[in-house]
């Protein structure tokens, strides 16, 4: 038989303080939690809040590691791994070679790009038809890593005579698409060699070559109308012509149609026994207007003139004019000679075009910049120009 239920303990009466109050058991606390009357939602938002304050902890903590990682990381892309710290049996030359060795070539040789030329012989005119098309993988020489490309065509066999394209500005795959000609006879043909040279616009101290191509046509079939693409070639350090530069500066007010022209200096002319002064002139319809000159420089290869003159030239007529900077040279007991000249305008190419073209674009500001000169003869030919007539401008 089951044993007899005892008789139960009365609970134990609650401890008295020294000041007659109680104290209250262990069990007390979350007794009297229990009895307060908190409402059904607040549970549940202490839930969530601790929840939302938990999350919110943890993402900072994912986002802080992130963000360490990646500034201790390098990208896979520029990380730099050298051979030598690769512990196996592979050699660097089986290993693919970099890009820029590539382009190196063989041997280590730089390529200067390549040029894509037309060619073409008028048996009946006997000229020479050279279409310039297009250049691309141009090298740079600039820390910029681009450049302003112009060409520049011409026949060794022909002093003087060349033709130049216009600038290009901020391209290393320049499109020239223009087109020269040179008279040519075709017993001389075979013996011709043509020569073009890709240059770098620069106003100071001069245009750097890029690259140059020397073909010679008795090795081309010209039967036909040849299209090609050629490699340029280092570019040569003969670039400064015999006949030398002229430095001067353009600046044109629209609004009071004055035209002025700074002759600043000269160099590489090679002529020190002479006295050499420079001829500034202005021409209205292939005629010879307007005439001013420097002071003459004794004894120089690279005179300093730094004289300025003004010709007024209406806006209605600044696209109709010709302005030739030509240098003299006068020696003891001799005529006067002009040494080369230099022609710009609407009518210009090449360099003297983007001088004209800057002080249009660049109105009561003076550009300045470095010419080559050309023989006298072919810029006159050039310009057709015809014996001297006053002849007023309208307006002036």
């Amino acid at each position: 038989m089951g044993r007899p239920p005892g008789p139960r303990r009365a609970p134990a009466p609650a401890a008295t303080t020294a000041t007659g109050g109680t104290t209250a058991a262990p069990g007390l606390i979350p007794d009297l939690v229990a009895r307060i009357p908190w409402p059904r939602w607040a549970p549940m938002a202490a839930a969530a809040a601790a929840g939302l304050l938990l999350a919110t902890c943890l993402l900072c903590v994912l986002f802080c590691c992130c963000c360490r990682r990646r500034r201790t990381r390098k990208p896979r892309d520029k990380e730099a791994v050298g051979l030598g710290r690769v512990q196996s049996n592979t050699t660097t030359r089986l290993v693919q070679p970099e890009v820029d060795d590539v382009q190196s070539g063989l041997g280590g040789a730089p390529q200067w790009g390549r040029l894509q030329l037309s060619l073409e012989y008028d048996v009946g005119s006997r000229e020479l038809r050279v279409g310039l098309k297009q250049a691309v993988d141009l090298r740079a020489r600039s820390p910029g890593g681009t450049a302003d490309p112009y060409a520049r065509v011409s026949l060794p066999s022909q002093a003087g005579r060349s033709h130049e394209t216009r600038v290009h500005r901020g391209t290393l795959c320049p499109v020239f698409d223009e087109t020269c000609s040179f008279p040519v006879p075709p017993e001389e043909l075979p013996r011709t060699v043509l020569k073009v040279v890709v240059l770098d616009f620069r106003r100071f101290p001069g245009h750097a070559p890029l690259g140059e191509l020397s073909l010679p046509l008795g090795a081309v079939n010209l039967q036909h109308v040849l299209e090609l693409w050629h490699q340029l070639g280092p570019p040569g350090t003969a670039e400064a012509e015999p006949t030398g530069e002229l430095c001067f500066s353009l600046r044109y007010a629209p609004g009071s149609g004055r035209l002025t022209v700074v002759v600043l200096e000269a160099r590489g002319l090679k002529l020190e026994r002479a006295e050499l002064y420079v001829k500034v002139q202005l021409a209205l319809s292939q005629r010879k207007w307007k005439t001013r000159k420097t002071s003459a420089r004794k004894g120089a290869a690279a005179p300093y003139f730094n004289e300025a003159f003004t010709f007024h030239v209406p806006f209605s007529q600044v696209q109709s004019v010709d302005l030739i900077l030509a240098v003299w040279a006068r020696g003891p007991g001799r005529r006067a000679e002009p040494v080369g000249k230099v022609a710009l305008g609407p009518r210009a190419s090449g360099q003297p075009l983007q001088h004209w073209a800057d002080m249009l674009a660049h109105a009561r500001r003076p550009v300045v910049q470095w010419h080559r000169l050309r023989p006298a003869g072919e810029v006159d030919e050039a310009l057709g120009l015809r014996p001297r007539l006053r002849l007023p401008l309208p307006g002036s």
